[in-house]
């Protein structure tokens, strides 16, 4: 099961777990994105570096995945369309994206952003912490 990696916005704290559980288990981790990226030498381990462009990295991934591969990203958009193609989809924050729940967090985000579009300030999710990155680990685990 490969995995992909949204990489603009990743968490380093999530990089270095990718990176750590890519050498125990001999799995590929790719990190995708539009700006150049410092991995780990190994085998295990890919930068992918695309063109600047409004979801061009995501759409490289979509291009790229395949059923049962595993894509983290937070991006739900990017969630929806590799879940719609038989992937798996984990959120940085230990979240799984399913068939189940991604087009109500599609439709909870297009609301959000139709929202702030008016002017209503609805935050920002909180920041990134411990806790997180034992609920992201445990997952990836699983």
């Amino acid at each position: 099961m490969p995995i992909w990696v949204d990489g603009d916005a990743c968490p380093a704290a999530v990089k270095e777990i990718l990176f750590r559980a890519a050498e125990r288990t001999f799995t590929m981790v790719t990190l995708v994105a539009n700006q150049q990226l410092r991995v780990p030498r190994s085998p295990w381990i890919r930068a992918m570096q695309v063109p600047r462009g409004f979801d061009v990295a995501d759409a490289r991934i979509v291009e790229l995945v395949q059923p049962r591969d595993l894509v983290v990203t937070a991006d739900i958009p990017l969630a929806a369309a590799v879940v719609e193609r038989g992937a798996e989809a984990l959120n940085p924050r230990g979240e799984i994206y399913t068939t189940d729940n991604v087009r109500g967090l599609l439709d909870l985000r297009n609301f959000m952003d139709t929202l702030r579009a008016g002017g209503v300030d609805t935050g920002g999710p909180a920041s990134f912490g411990k806790a997180d990155r034992q609920a992201f680990a445990s997952q990836l685990d699983r």
